[in-house]
């Protein structure tokens, strides 16, 4: 059917409108999603501002707290330097008082108790006590399972932050996540080493929980060397720093330092170099391979060098804790299972060995030991530790509380049902300091 020509000219003309329709609509959907990407923008520049402004705020209470307790310490250095003037000054005029004494008569006894009296005097000065070392370790046992009650990774990560804190603030030198079904994964090995497998559970929560403690752990001026690209850490950004006594800034002195060996050639005297998030890298006394993480002595006060040569000594790692009792970080073992975690350190056997439960002993009737090398406190998961010894074929005993020195109930009366791990850390730590850490 042909159409006349005021038909094919209203068609034509309805086809224009709706094409300049559709443009329009196009437009709006653009400038809409320009809007959206603007006020992104703007959000995320306004959250790094704040960021800018807290890092530079906490750098510049560091520095006042710096700056006060140098000038403490000179204070200190001036009252011994009078203190020791005073005495000498004292056992002089002691001396001299005796000398006239033995001259004298005797009815001047008042002259011979001043002369007690300043011989005493220096006995009251009060001396500021040594730093003393450390001797013993604190290990935390937890199952990997705690991850799967979060839903998503960023929610994993967050929870992951939060148990660092926690074992930063108690000074906790070990760490150990072991798998609760260990009957499944008996043949194959842990290790944070590999890719990224996908937010599964089983195995792969101790895995990446584990990878994230380490990176919480490590410097951050070290990061760059001994973490690369991984899923697993793609949102430990979320996480709350652990601000731990070895994450030193750069204006920062320290007697010990962690760094990594960087590829750079021998020193004359046959030394590595290590990046100590210095503006100079640090020369070591000895040769260590490329990449490797040390613990670093420091020769040299870089504060007051300026740019100069900066030597260093590489000792343990557990140095610092041992010889003047800083903490200086944790360790983390993966194990695959209950029974592993409680034997499987490589270098030492547990000592003290504490098992929690809401069925256990209240921990404010029981008197624990005090004198002991390595402490071990396990912590079960969702379904307790009843649950762990199931699944671990290796053990033959049925009541968990069999397997430990102490099986306490560090929460009686609790007003919830449960007790989150990340909860309950802090809650056992807090109950056992006292109990086991304090004289």
């Amino acid at each position: 059917m042909d159409l006349s020509r005021e038909e094919r000219r209203s068609l034509k003309k309805q086809k224009r409108t709706d094409r300049r329709e559709q443009q329009m609509l196009q437009e709006m959907e653009d400038l809409q999603v320009q809007k959206a990407q603007k006020a992104a923008v703007e959000e995320m520049e306004s959250a790094e501002r704040e960021l800018n402004k807290k890092v530079k705020k906490r750098e510049k209470k560091s520095n006042e707290k710096k700056r006060k307790l140098e000038r403490e310490k000179n204070e200190e250095n001036e009252e011994d330097k009078t203190d020791l003037e005073d005495q000498s000054e004292d056992q002089e005029e002691s001396s001299g008082n005796v000398k006239k004494a033995k001259t004298s008569k005797p009815e001047n006894k008042s002259d011979n108790k001043s002369v007690k009296k300043t011989k005493n005097k220096p006995e009251n000065h009060v001396q500021k006590p040594k730093t003393e070392g450390r001797p013993w370790t604190l290990s935390i046992a937890i199952p990997g399972s705690i991850l799967d009650n979060a839903q998503s990774i960023q929610l994993r990560s967050y929870l992951a932050g939060q148990i660092g804190r926690a074992l930063a603030v108690y000074n906790v030198d070990e760490i150990i996540i072991f798998d609760e079904e260990a009957n499944q994964f008996q043949e194959n090995r842990l290790s944070t080493d590999g890719d990224f497998q996908g937010v599964g559970r089983g195995s792969h929560c101790c895995v990446q929980l584990g990878r994230v403690l380490q990176y919480l752990e490590c410097p951050q001026y070290l990061r760059k060397y001994l973490f690369k690209k991984h899923k697993d850490l793609e949102y430990a950004g979320l996480c709350n720093p652990l601000d731990a006594t070895h994450h030193l800034r750069e204006e920062m002195y320290h007697e010990y330092r962690e760094g990594v060996i960087v590829a750079r050639p021998l020193s004359k005297n046959g030394g590595s170099y290590a990046d100590c998030g210095l503006k100079n890298d640090v020369r070591l006394d000895r040769e260590v391979p490329n990449g490797s993480r040390v613990t670093v002595k420091m020769l040299d006060d870089h504060t007051k060098t300026g740019t100069g040569k900066i030597r260093g000594i590489v000792v343990s790692p557990e140095e610092p804790r041992k010889a003047k009792g800083h903490y200086w970080g944790y360790n983390v073992r993966l194990a695959s299972s209950l029974s592993d975690a409680m034997t499987g350190h490589p270098s030492w056997e547990y000592d003290l060995m504490l098992g929690t439960s809401e069925r256990g002993e209240i921990i404010d009737k029981v008197k624990l030991p005090r004198n002991n090398n390595h402490i071990l406190c396990v912590i079960g998961g969702v379904r307790g530790l009843e649950y762990s010894l199931e699944g671990d074929l290796d053990l033959k005993v049925k009541d968990p509380k069999d397997l430990f020195d102490y099986w306490l109930n560090v929460c009686p009366d609790q007003g919830s049902r449960t007790i989150r791990t990340e909860e309950a850390i802090l809650i056992i730590l807090s109950s056992l300091r006292p109990k086991i850490f304090t004289d």
